[in-house]
């Protein structure tokens, strides 16, 4: 399939691209490539192929969703420079 320069300049309307008639034949030749690829697409056998699964095909795994403090209140004070108790202490900066 070719397109000619009235349906490109079709197609950059409808995707509301605004090209200049110096664009157009460059755009047209990429538009050209581009359906060449996916009319390469119709020459793939896929018969016997199971579909992929999709997000329609399959329930997603979920996890309880429980309220926890993760267990680890050491591990991420351990990165701060300076704690008091079981908090960051940071530089006051509203005065």
């Amino acid at each position: 399939m070719s397109l000619d320069l009235a349906t490109t300049r079709r197609i950059a309307k409808l995707a509301r691209i605004g090209l200049e008639d110096a664009e157009l034949e460059s755009v047209r030749q990429k538009l050209d490539g581009i359906l060449g690829w996916v009319d390469q697409l119709s020459e793939v056998d896929v018969e016997g192929v199971p579909p992929m699964v999709g997000t329609e095909m399959e329930a997603l795994r979920q996890r309880e969703d429980v309220v926890t403090d993760g267990n680890c209140r050491e591990a991420v004070l351990s990165c701060a420079l300076e704690t008091s108790g079981p908090f960051y202490t940071v530089p006051k900066v509203v005065e």
